[in-house]
C-alpha cells in the first residue's frame, strides 16, 4: 500500500527526537553506503540475470544509490526531514523507474528490487546495532526500524509511480497503433476478397480459355495467401503485449524455413528464388515475432521484384553480435534482394505506416504499405532495431532482436565469408553450395 506524505508526518510524531542510537545508526549507514550499494547490485544481477553493467549502466545512475541511502539515513536520524521534500532523492528514485522501464522490468521485479534493498539495509542495521554503545530503549529501537521502513516505502513509491506512468503511455501508444493497423487491414481484406470473388465468378461462367483459367486460379491463390498473411499479422500483432516468457520459442533456421514454405507459391508466381543461408545461427527466437517480421520482409521482396531481371532472388542471413561493453548479445536478421529498390527521395519514409515507395509508378502491386511499419513496431516492442541499406543491386532490410535466452548468448559473431545456402524454388528446398 502506498505511503502518503501526510501519513509520514503523522507517524513522525513519536517521542524519540533526540535518540542517540538513531544518529549512530545513520552514521554507520552513510559510512558503509558503497558496500551496501555493491550488495544491492549483486543481488539484483543474480535475480534478474542482467549483467551488472546493465543494472546501472552509467556511473551517474550507480551514484544515485548512495544518494538514496543518504536520504534514508537522514530520515532515520531526523524523522522531521520528509524524504519526498528532498528533490535530488525523488529525482533519482524516478530516474530508476525510467531505467527499469527501458530495461523491460515488470512490476513484480521492481517491487522485488526494493524488497531486496530494504532487506539489505535492515540486515545491516541488525548486525551493527549490538556494537553501538549508546543508551537506547526498546521503543527507540523499534522507532528506528519503523523509520527505515517508511523511508524505503516512500522511495519505492516515487520509483513505481513514475514507472507505471511510462507503462500507461506505452499501452496507450500500442492501442493507437493497433487501431490504425485494424483500419488498414480492413481496407486490404476488402480489396483481396473482391479480387478473389471476381476471379471465381469468371471461372464459374465456364467460357474461359485454359490460359485464362490458369491466370484466374493463380490470382485466387496469390490473393488468398496475401489474405492469410494479413490475418496472421493481426493475430501476431495482438500478442505483442503478452508476457514474453509465455512466447513460444523455436530454432531460427526452422522458423525461417517455415516462412519460406508459406510464401513459396507467391515466390513462384513472381519468378523469385528464396535463398536461406546455410549458416543461420542455431539459436532460439520468439516464433511469433520472428515469423511475423520475416514474412513481411520476404513478401515485400517478392512483390517488388524486378520483372526486367532474368534472375530474381531474395536472400535471408542472420548472425549474433557479442558487444564488448557488457551489453546483451543481439540477433541480426538481414533480408536482401535484387528487386526494384527504393527511390532515394522516398527512403526517409520507408517505415511509415501506409507508405508505398512505388505506388505512383506501379499501382498494380497489392498491399497497403503496412508491412514495414508492422516490422518496426514489432521489433521496437521487443527492444530491437530496424533499418535498411541500399546499393546498385537492390535493397537490404535488417532487424535485430535481443538474445534474452541463455542459448542465444552462445551464438557466433557475424561471419566474414559467404556460406552455402538453402534455396527455396517451387515445392522443394535444395542445398545450393555451388554459389
Amino acid at each position: 500500500m502506498a505511503v502518503s506524505p501526510e501519513s509520514l508526518a503523522a507517524n513522525a510524531e513519536i517521542p524519540f527526537e533526540n535518540c542517540t542510537l538513531a544518529k549512530a545508526l545513520a552514521d554507520r549507514m552513510r559510512s558503509n553506503r558503497d558496500d551496501l550499494t555493491r550488495r544491492w547490485l549483486d543481488r539484483i544481477s543474480a535475480r534478474v540475470r542482467l549483467d551488472p553493467n546493465r543494472v546501472f549502466p552509467t556511473d551517474a545512475l550507480l551514484d544515485h544509490v548512495p544518494l538514496l541511502i543518504n536520504g534514508i539515513a537522514d530520515y532515520i536520524e531526523n524523522p522531521n526531514k520528509v524524504i519526498l521534500a528532498e528533490v535530488p532523492v525523488v529525482a533519482k528514485a524516478m530516474e530508476l523507474g525510467e531505467l527499469r522501464f527501458a530495461q523491460g522490468f515488470d512490476e513484480y521485479e521492481l517491487l522485488k528490487e526494493y524488497e531486496i534493498f530494504g532487506g539489505i539495509l535492515f540486515s545491516f542495521l541488525s548486525r551493527v546495532v549490538d556494537g553501538i554503545e549508546e543508551p537506547c530503549s526498546r521503543g527507540e529501537l523499534l522507532s528506528c526500524a519503523h523509520r527505515l521502513f517508511l523511508a524505503v516505502a516512500l522511495i519505492q513509491q516515487a520509483t513505481l509511480t513514475h514507472y507505471l506512468t511510462l507503462v500507461k503511455g506505452r499501452l496507450s501508444e500500442r492501442e493507437q497503433r493497433l487501431r490504425g493497423f485494424n483500419r488498414g487491414l480492413s481496407h486490404e481484406l476488402r480489396n483481396l476478397i473482391g479480387t478473389i470473388t471476381g476471379a471465381a465468378e469468371i471461372l464459374e461462367m465456364g467460357a474461359v480459355s485454359p490460359q485464362q483459367q490458369r491466370t484466374m486460379t493463380s490470382m485466387i491463390l496469390r490473393n488468398s495467401t496475401n489474405m492469410k498473411v494479413a490475418l496472421e499479422n493481426l493475430v501476431e500483432l495482438s500478442r505483442l503485449d503478452e508476457d514474453a516468457r509465455q512466447s513460444r520459442h523455436v530454432a531460427l533456421p526452422k522458423a525461417a524455413a517455415e516462412v519460406a514454405r508459406q510464401l513459396r507459391e507467391s515466390a513462384r508466381a513472381h519468378g523469385v528464388e528464396i535463398r536461406l543461408r546455410d549458416d543461420l545461427p542455431s539459436i532460439e527466437v520468439s516464433a511469433a515475432a520472428f515469423e511475423l517480421c520475416l514474412s513481411n520482409l520476404l513478401a515485400n521482396a517478392i512483390k517488388y521484384s524486378d520483372p526486367a531481371k532474368e534472375k530474381r532472388w531474395v536472400e535471408v542471413r542472420a548472425y549474433t553480435t557479442a558487444p564488448d561493453d557488457g551489453d546483451r548479445p543481439e540477433t541480426v536478421v538481414e533480408v536482401s534482394d535484387n528487386g526494384l529498390g527504393v527511390p532515394e527521395e522516398k527512403r526517409s519514409q520507408l517505415f511509415e505506416r501506409f507508405f508505398r515507395a512505388h505506388e505512383d509508378s506501379n499501382g498494380e502491386i497489392d498491399g497497403t504499405g503496412l508491412g514495414l511499419s508492422i516490422v518496426r513496431d514489432t521489433i521496437a516492442a521487443l527492444g530491437g532495431r530496424t533499418w535498411a541499406d541500399f546499393n546498385e543491386e537492390g535493397t537490404a532490410f535488417f532487424f535485430s532482436m535481443p538474445s534474452r535466452r541463455a542459448e542465444d548468448e552462445t551464438g557466433a559473431a557475424a561471419p566474414d565469408a559467404p556460406a552455402p545456402r538453402a534455396t527455396v524454388s517451387g515445392d522443394r528446398i535444395a542445398e545450393d553450395s555451388a554459389r
